[in-house]
């Protein structure tokens, strides 16, 4: 007999539904709030337009770099005073995580560094954080399901996350319209992380029957619906990456990553390079990594059905599957991590720094030192 268990908060998933704010506001009893954006592209103008017919907005920021410890403390200072009962955010996963770090911050009694792991104390958030609600508009980072903010530490080269279960959103609206017409270079990025975060969930030492059954049928169609938007633009593979991400989201927060999102933090920080890249660059070389150290039969079966996922959708063998895939990465534009900014002499560093991200805790086998630094040297 098993046991499974899994969190995550209410969510409309809908073509359309970011047309229809005013009675999800009313829904959520926010009247005075803060708005946190993106680019406003028109899309979300409309968004932003349509929320401030139905509410008073005492204050909106645009975000577009991954949150920092300076910018989350220099936004804290903004705020502070402000008289608001919420947040709404719109954007991608870096406006999400900003939100959701403000959210639980902008009440906390103590500074930012209590609250955040490895570099602070970690300490869980004593006051109940202020409601929020997620509107993505890219499908990656599934930022609107989880109860996690990752914060950038310049002064560590770390990336670092503000981890607590009150932060989830008061609701999340996944409208994949907002998505249409995303950038190719975006899609790519983004699609990746999301297929990955619902790849490693798959994989991981954490894995549930509860999670599986939400990736599994997940992976292949994302998949085929990224393989399919690098080449013409349509709105059914639109829907299934925005799912995708939620999915994903809905995966990491309980069943963990791997080892591609193990190193992702330290890269992150170190070359500064968008998360979504540097999870596309690495895929197929976790995913080698893993099939060659694991020895749970069913980590070596599942291994085995991404391997035919991918052959049976990009071509080639199933022998080469993982190459397969590096290649057609490579062709799409990620053309590896040099390119995202990686130094060979950095490798080592951030190997060693990878080994204490919870990320490679739930990867389903414990790679050494040495086979981290190989992913990344054949990652390079």
């Amino acid at each position: 007999m098993f046991t499974s268990s899994l969190r995550a908060p209410p969510v409309e998933c809908q073509r359309g539904i970011s047309r229809h704010l005013a009675p999800i506001l009313a829904s959520c009893h926010l009247e005075r709030v803060a708005i946190v954006h993106g680019t406003l592209r028109a899309n979300v103008q409309s968004v932003v337009e349509q929320i401030r017919q139905s509410v008073v907005v005492v204050a909106q920021i645009e975000v577009h770099d991954e949150p920092s410890l300076p910018a989350l403390e220099r936004h804290l200072q903004e705020f502070k005073g402000l008289a608001m009962d919420g947040l709404i955010a719109i954007g991608g996963g870096s406006v999400l995580d900003m939100t959701k770090a403000l959210a639980g911050l902008i009440p906390a009694k103590h500074p930012v560094l209590t609250y955040l792991e490895v570099v602070g104390e970690g300490r869980a958030l004593e006051q109940q954080p202020l409601p929020w609600i997620a509107i993505p508009t890219t499908a990656g980072t599934g930022s609107e399901m989880t109860k996690n903010a990752v914060i950038d530490i310049p002064d560590a080269q770390r990336k670092v996350s503000l981890r607590d279960p009150k932060l989830l959103p008061a609701i999340a609206l996944v409208d994949p319209a907002l998505t249409d017409h995303t950038p190719k270079a975006v899609t790519l990025a983004c699609g990746l992380d999301a297929v990955t975060q619902c790849i490693e969930p798959y994989l991981s030492n954490k894995r549930s029957f509860l999670t599986d059954s939400l990736v599994e049928p997940v992976i292949p169609r994302a998949l085929q619906a990224l393989h399919r938007l690098m080449d013409q633009e349509t709105s059914a593979d639109r829907d299934t990456l925005a799912y995708t991400s939620m999915i994903g989201g809905i995966a990491l927060a309980n069943s963990g990553l791997g080892v591609v999102h193990g190193f992702a933090g330290p890269l992150g920080s170190v070359t500064g390079a968008a998360h979504g890249a540097i999870c596309g660059a690495l895929l197929p070389y976790g995913l080698k990594a893993n099939q060659h150290f694991a020895e749970d039969p069913i980590v070596t079966q599942r291994l085995e059905q991404i391997a035919d996922w991918i052959a049976d959708i990009f071509g080639g063998l199933k022998a080469d599957a993982f190459d397969t895939l590096a290649t057609w990465i490579a062709d799409q534009g990620i053309t590896g991590l040099a390119s995202l900014g990686l130094k060979r002499v950095d490798i080592r560093a951030v190997a060693i720094a990878s080994q204490a991200s919870s990320s490679m805790k739930a990867n389903p086998v414990a790679l050494p030192l040495e086979a981290l630094v190989s992913v990344l040297e054949e990652a390079l």
